[in-house]
């Protein structure tokens, strides 16, 4: 089984060595050795199986035949510069404009995420002949220099960070944490509002718009779903400003949202992006990535007296690849299981969620998922270190998962697109026990007694009782103070163990 060159060890060590440290691992505490996978599943170099749910780059499964069957046949024929005539270039851009609104009809072919929303970036600022980018909270774009500065994921890490004056952050529009939740009336307006504010702050310093970028559901922000018509109004407000509206999706584009194609379009029909940017899922784990936009976006880009082109975007075999990966999502349904599996998995997280105070919120479409975890439901304090322990403790069950959001306390569901029922339940079922050993308040468990006494009414106030209880290093106080009220006593108490 094992396909490992050199001993785990001996790997360890010289990735110490000489890969650079800021290269972070996952489970860095006791790293995975992974030498094999296939469809949903990754193998470490004993044979040990694990289910994955990190892999949303592995969109239609690690190891798809059809798309190393497709990458294989390519290579062992042509791989060339793209700014030779080659059929799979025309007819991967033309497979893939098929599955966008009809005025996104022009494609640029690059070589992952970050290089996909760098050149966005470009296209908008020649075509508007604006520079200042509106971004949100929370966001990631990617590593290079452009996009670090249009990511505050990347500035909260950094004390002395300052923005950019050409980088404006809006609220990210989570109507879980956010300014404006969701016993507000209207939060799409209020969060819009908020940029359109912001549009008007930049005005008055005479700054001009070139675009606003967002991912159509945050992921490193922590899974966050904005609200319907958010985008629509944002779009209003950017556009009058004259900038142009950039929908990155990168992470959660090709059908992984379930009920559309493309997370945008959750919005409604009537929002349709200026630009789009794609990454990841595209080549299933092969670099590549695409930026898709406007004619009129196209031509300005054109018009500026530059030429653009890019050495292996858009080659033979990446373009191959593609074309097998649309094939592979039609051919086996995987949107439509991103439906009914995602659903099934969202109900059995709910289900979790009734019965573990630990859980917060759970959120998302189709198998974009996030598992929002807290220490109390009414302050939303986040569990960040319980989130950690959840994710080492599932890794200890062969299942592998992550934590991100700003507070790094949302478990994050992103597998690949054949993900079953079955591995559903399964990581239900493994994470209950999990869940119940990692309760809030330092590890405390949470257990459900009904009070004996019958009910009783009692009209005269308290008078300065005090309670203390102490557990170990945690101290739990309640004070009742001397205050005139009436207070019925015939309810379910939670108390602990």
């Amino acid at each position: 089984m094992s396909a490992e060159k050199l001993d785990k060890s001996k790997t360890l060590f010289l990735r110490k060595k000489h890969v650079g440290p800021s290269c972070k691992i996952f489970f860095s505490q006791d790293p995975i050795k992974i030498v094999k996978a296939k469809g949903q599943y990754m193998y470490d170099e004993n044979g040990q199986r694990y289910l994955d749910c990190i892999n949303n780059v592995a969109h239609v499964g690690h190891c798809h035949p059809d798309v190393v069957q497709a990458g294989a046949e390519q290579m062992g024929t042509l791989n060339t510069n793209a700014r030779f005539l080659h059929d799979n270039l025309v007819l991967y851009a033309q497979r893939l404009q098929a599955t966008l609104p009809p005025a996104l009809s022009v494609c640029y072919f690059v070589n992952s995420g970050s290089e996909a929303n760098d050149l966005a970036l470009r296209l908008a600022r020649n075509f508007t002949g604006h520079d200042d980018i509106i971004t949100l909270e929370n966001a990631y774009h990617g590593h290079v220099s452009s996009l670090i500065d249009i990511s505050p994921y990347k500035h909260h890490q950094l004390p002395d960070a300052e923005l950019r004056p050409s980088v404006h952050v809006a609220p990210s529009p989570d109507v879980y944490r956010g300014r404006y939740r969701a016993d507000h009336p209207d939060p799409a307006a209020a969060y819009a509002d908020d940029v359109r504010e912001l549009i008007d702050r930049a005005h008055e310093k005479g700054r001009k718009i070139a675009a606003f970028i967002a991912e159509s559901l945050q992921s490193c922000g922590g899974q966050v779903v904005p609200p319907a018509g958010y985008f629509q109004q944002v779009a209003a407000h950017v556009r009058r400003a004259g900038g142009v509206v950039i929908a990155d999706e990168v992470q959660v584009g090709f059908g992984r949202v379930g009920s559309h194609f493309w997370a945008f379009q959750l919005q409604g029909a009537d929002f349709v992006p200026d630009i789009v940017t794609m990454g990841k899922p595209i080549g299933n784990g092969h670099p590549m990535s695409c930026v898709v936009t406007t004619a009129e976006v196209a031509q300005a880009f054109a018009s500026s007296g530059m030429e653009y082109f890019n050495t292996f975007g858009g080659n033979p075999v990446s373009c191959a690849i593609g074309l097998a990966v649309l094939d592979v999502i039609g051919k086996e349904d995987l949107q439509g299981n991103a439906v009914r599996v995602g659903q099934h998995l969202s109900d059995l997280l709910e289900a979790l969620k009734r019965k573990h105070p630990l859980i917060g919120d759970v959120r998302g479409r189709g198998l974009f998922i996030g598992v929002e975890l807290v220490k109390d439901r009414l302050t939303l304090t986040p569990a960040t270190a319980e989130a950690q322990e959840v994710i080492y403790k599932l890794k200890e069950e062969k299942i592998l998962l992550s934590a991100d959001g700003p507070h790094r306390n949302v478990l994050k569901f992103k597998p690949p697109m054949c993900f079953t029922p079955e591995d559903a339940e399964l990581v239900a079922a493994k994470l209950d026990p999990v869940l119940t050993g990692t309760g809030p308040l330092l590890g405390l468990k949470f257990s459900t007694v009904e009070s004996v006494a019958p009910p009783c009414r009692r009209s005269k106030p308290f008078a300065n009782i005090s309670i203390r209880l102490e557990m170990s290093s945690f101290v739990f106080e309640v004070a009742l103070v001397e205050k005139p009220q009436t207070i019925e006593t015939n309810q379910t108490f939670t108390l602990f163990d």
